[in-house]
């Protein structure tokens, strides 16, 4: 197969390969007399290697190392290794949906007609949200957290988004995260461009989506965040993560601070 057939199969960018290529963390197959290179089921279970070590927060350095030793090893036993790791992320997945269905029993029981309110529906048709893959997945978490919040939290939220859509400023500023979370995309999770955008994240939340909500917000478990990350890529969801962790650190020195100086 070609290399765009081997990035589709992977559900990556031919970008992604070719810089696994040139930082020798994936092995390039030599080209044929047609000019091309051709990749086999070898290729493809590398690249799987690649992601899945990538995505549990190792180097490209570490991840190199542990390919290279792949290539001594018959490649039944590196499936049967990748087969127990899906297993693995399958119970895994099953412990975050729990998670998610104790958040949303603790939001109250859901009826069929509880869906996002039609103040909400009508100010994100009106608003102007970039081509966006973060801007899709922040209207669609907006859409659940409405569904499920209780009155005056719901108003309140409204309030303060529709004041952060009329403001131009605060506005284009939020089009600016999405652009940079998208750009993040393709990016490791130690990415050199992660803590400075959860900073910048964290400190925008606060300004313009939290103000007031310091109590609300002290007892935030980052970790009940995780079933709502899976549209994100695995850099992506370390940005919402830090940022979440910013947020519920620096309320709750907010009120020792406050706490001690009163």
């Amino acid at each position: 197969m070609r290399i765009g057939e081997l990035a589709a199969l992977l559900g990556v960018s031919t970008r992604t390969v070719r810089h696994y290529h040139q930082q020798g963390v994936l092995p390039e197959p030599p080209r044929r007399a047609n000019g091309y290179r051709d990749y086999g089921m070898r290729d493809a279970v590398a690249l799987a290697r690649v992601r899945r070590l990538v995505q549990l927060g190792l180097s490209l350095d570490e991840a190199r190392e542990v390919i290279a030793e792949d290539r001594s090893r018959e490649l039944a036993e590196i499936l049967t290794e990748i087969d127990a790791d899906l297993a693995r992320q399958e119970r895994e997945i099953r412990e975050r949906r729990a998670k998610l269905a104790d958040l949303l029993r603790r939001a109250g029981p859901l009826g069929p007609d509880d869906v996002a309110s039609p103040d909400l529906l009508m100010l994100l048709r009106a608003v102007s949200l970039p081509e966006s893959k973060a801007a899709a997945w922040d209207r669609e978490l907006l859409m659940l957290m409405d569904s499920v919040a209780a009155e005056p939290g719901r108003r309140r939220a409204l309030a303060q988004l529709e004041s952060l859509a009329a403001d131009p400023e605060a506005a284009a500023v939020g089009h600016e995260f999405y652009r940079r979370l998208d750009e993040l995309a393709d990016a490791e999770p130690g990415d050199p461009r992660i803590a400075p955008l959860a900073r910048e994240l964290a400190g925008y939340s606060r300004e313009h989506l939290l103000a007031g909500s310091g109590p609300a917000t002290r007892g935030w478990d980052p970790a009940l965040l995780d079933p709502f990350l899976d549209g994100l890529a695995p850099a992506q969801a370390q940005v919402v993560r830090q940022a979440v962790e910013i947020i519920a650190t620096g309320f709750r020195t907010d009120a020792g601070t406050s706490a001690t100086t009163g």
